[in-house]
C-alpha cells in the first residue's frame, strides 16, 4: 500500500503542494484532476523520487521512501513514471526499446514479452521502425509499453494520452487500465481528461492551487459538485438560483447545473430563455442561451432557431 503525507512542497519560496494525504491500495487507479500548473506532475515525480519531500513522508508497505538525496539513481525500482517527455531511444527500433528493459537471458520469451506488450498497445505493426520516425502518438505508446515490460507494483502516468487520435484513445485507455487491474498493478494518473477519470478510476483527487479540493470515488465526486472550478472539469455547467429551479423555493443561493438536467419544457416556467446557437453533439444538441443576462447551456433532442424563447424545466436527478 502506498501513503502519502505532503504538509508542503515548494520551489524556492512558491508552495506547489500542500495538505496532500491519500493511500492507494494494491491493484487501485487514482486520477488527478487539475488546471495545468496545480502541482498535478510534482505530485507525481514526489511519489517516484525525483524530488526532496522535505516537509511530510511517504511509505510504500510501510517502509518510507527517502527520496533522490537518499538514491544513487532517482526513482524508486518497483514504479515507473510515464511522464510528458518521451524517455526512449529515437535511433533504435521499437523492438530495441522495449527489449532494453528485459533480461535478455532468455531471448525467445523477451520476444514473446515484446510481441505482447506491442499488442496492447496496438503497435504490433511498427516492431521493427525506428523510433524517430514515428508520430507522436505512437511514441507515446512506445512510452507506455516500455514502462510495462518489468510489471511495475506502481505506474505514474502524466498525461499519459494527450498525443493519441481520440479514435484510438478510448481503445487504449481500455485495454491499458484494462491490463493493469488484471495484473494488480497500482496507478496514479495526471489528467486533464475528466471522462477518463470517471470511467476507470478507484478515487479522483482534484486539485485546486496545489491544495486537495476533493477526494472521493468517482459517483461522490459527479454528484457532489457545488463550485464553478469543480463542474469546470466535466463540461458546461451553469449556476442558477433555487428559487428559479424551484417554484416553492426562496432561497437565493446558487447551484450547480449541468445541461443534461435542463429540458423545454412546454409548461411556463420561471426559466425563460433566449437561444443564440445550437451545437450538434451527435446525440443531441448543446443549445447555448441567455437568462438574465448570462450564458446558459442545455440540452435539446432538436436544433433550435436563433433569437427563439424557450420555457426550462429542472430534473434534479437526471
Amino acid at each position: 500500500m502506498l501513503k502519502v503525507e505532503i504538509d508542503s512542497f515548494s520551489y524556492s519560496e512558491k508552495i506547489i503542494l500542500k495538505d496532500i494525504n491519500f493511500t492507494l491500495k494494491a491493484g487501485e487507479h487514482l486520477s488527478i484532476l487539475g488546471e495545468s500548473g496545480c502541482g498535478k506532475s510534482t505530485l507525481l515525480h514526489l511519489i517516484y523520487g525525483l524530488l526532496h519531500l522535505e516537509n511530510g513522508k511517504i511509505y510504500y508497505n510501510n517502509k518510507q521512501l527517502l527520496g533522490p538525496k537518499n538514491a544513487l539513481i532517482p526513482g524508486e525500482p518497483f514504479m515507473k513514471l510515464v511522464a510528458q517527455e518521451f524517455n526512449i531511444m529515437p535511433f533504435s527500433t521499437v523492438a530495441e526499446n522495449l527489449g532494453s528493459h528485459l533480461s535478455r537471458l532468455d531471448e525467445e520469451k523477451d520476444e514473446k514479452r515484446i510481441d505482447a506488450l506491442l499488442s496492447t498497445v496496438e503497435m504490433e505493426t511498427f516492431k521493427h521502425t525506428l523510433v524517430k520516425n514515428l508520430s507522436g502518438g505512437q511514441k507515446q505508446r512506445v512510452v507506455l509499453a516500455k514502462a510495462l515490460a518489468k510489471e511495475p507494483e506502481i505506474l505514474l502516468l502524466d498525461e499519459p494520452f494527450s498525443n493519441i487520435d481520440v479514435f484510438r484513445k478510448n481503445k487504449l485507455q481500455r485495454k491499458i487500465f484494462n491490463y493493469l487491474r488484471e495484473k494488480n498493478i497500482s496507478c496514479i494518473t495526471a489528467t486533464h481528461d475528466s471522462e477518463e477519470a470517471l470511467s476507470f478510476s478507484d478515487q479522483i483527487m482534484m486539485l485546486k492551487n496545489g491544495t486537495m479540493e476533493m477526494y472521493a470515488t468517482p459517483e461522490s465526486i459527479y454528484n457532489d459538485i457545488s463550485t464553478e472550478y469543480q463542474a469546470g472539469f466535466f463540461g458546461e455547467a451553469n449556476l442558477l438560483p433555487k428559487s428559479v429551479l424551484h417554484s416553492k423555493e426562496n432561497s437565493s443561493e446558487e447551484i450547480i447545473v449541468f445541461p443534461h438536467q435542463l429540458r423545454i419544457s412546454e409548461e411556463k416556467t420561471q426559466l425563460l430563455v433566449h437561444v443564440i446557437k445550437s451545437y450538434f453533439k451527435g446525440t443531441h444538441f448543446l443549445i447555448e442561451a441567455i437568462f438574465n443576462g448570462k450564458i446558459i447551456f442545455f440540452n435539446s433532442t432538436s436544433q433550435l432557431k436563433k433569437n427563439e424563447d424557450v420555457y426550462l424545466q429542472y430534473l434534479e436527478n437526471a
